[in-house]
């Protein structure tokens, strides 16, 4: 009687099919974390495409808007200390070197009037009024985007100006607080490596931060004389602004030269609607 002879893998193929699923292995896992690596990277410049053109649209839109209601300085001679309606400034350095900040005075529409209010009258009745103004820094107040009084008391919904109204106000009509708002740079306050773009209304409240990782912001301005400069001596004289901001990824990339950022830079010309008018 003839038996078969059982057949298996000897120690040596096991040993080879063990070596080839490692090496298998590895190159797939190799490629896995370059994929995902790749992945990552994109994502992040994504992102950072995406922050630098909210954080520009943002600011643009504000700086375009400058000196918007009416004789601000004429009726308030400085708004939180600020005497022009675009104030710049060059190489202001927050965050190290070579960095601008700028500083917009502007009339920001924030409630409507919720009755009639008559010329010689100097009350005002208007929504969340109470939350709005103040006596302090938030004491300037512009209606219908032209007429500006500064603000003598509030109580409730209530805002009784220090000058009576030169004119009848409807109502619905747009109320508006006038105030200074500063674009720039600066450490963000939780992650000292981290540069954020901020925006500060010079109220008190302190920076709002608007666009992390800028970590280069620059103005240039054009006069109305043609002359196209950093820093110009008279500030009313400023027609177009340039807005140029540079961006970078949150980590760096192992793979690129240097610090290993990637980065984008990003420019807009502003023309300044309210001055020269």
């Amino acid at each position: 009687m003839l038996f078969e002879r059982n057949k298996g893998l000897s120690l040596i193929e096991l040993l080879v099919a063990l070596v080839t699923v490692t090496i298998l292995s590895a190159a797939s896992y190799r490629m896995f974390i370059s994929q995902q690596n790749v992945y990552n990277i994109q994502d992040q410049v994504a992102d950072m495409q995406q922050n630098v053109r909210l954080s520009i649209t943002r600011m643009v839109s504000k700086i375009r808007m400058a000196g918007y209601g009416g004789n601000i300085l004429g009726s308030f001679g400085n708004v939180n200390g600020f005497t022009n309606i675009i104030t710049p400034l060059h190489n202001a350095n927050y965050i190290g070197t070579g960095d601008d900040s700028i500083t917009i005075i502007i009339a920001d529409d924030v409630s409507t009037l919720t009755q009639n209010a008559a010329k010689g009258s100097s009350q005002l009745v208007l929504n969340n009024a109470n939350s709005i103004f103040d006596t302090g820094t938030k004491k300037y107040l512009c209606l219908n985007g032209e007429n500006n009084y500064l603000v003598n008391a509030v109580s409730g919904n209530t805002v009784t100006l220090t000058t009576p109204l030169t004119e009848d106000h409807l109502i619905n009509e747009a109320v508006s607080l006038v105030k200074a708002v500063t674009y720039k740079l600066q450490w963000d306050s939780t992650n000292p490596t981290m540069p954020v773009l901020v925006e500060d209304e010079n109220t008190g409240a302190g920076s709002q931060v608007i666009g992390e990782n800028m970590e280069r912001l620059e103005f240039q301005y054009t006069l109305s004389d043609g002359t196209v400069t950093n820093s110009p001596a008279t500030p009313s004289n400023i027609r177009m602004v340039k807005v140029d901001m540079t961006a970078r990824t949150k980590m760096p990339d192992p793979q690129m030269p240097g610090d290993g950022y990637r980065r984008r830079e990003l420019f807009s010309f502003v023309q300044v609607r309210n001055l020269g008018l």
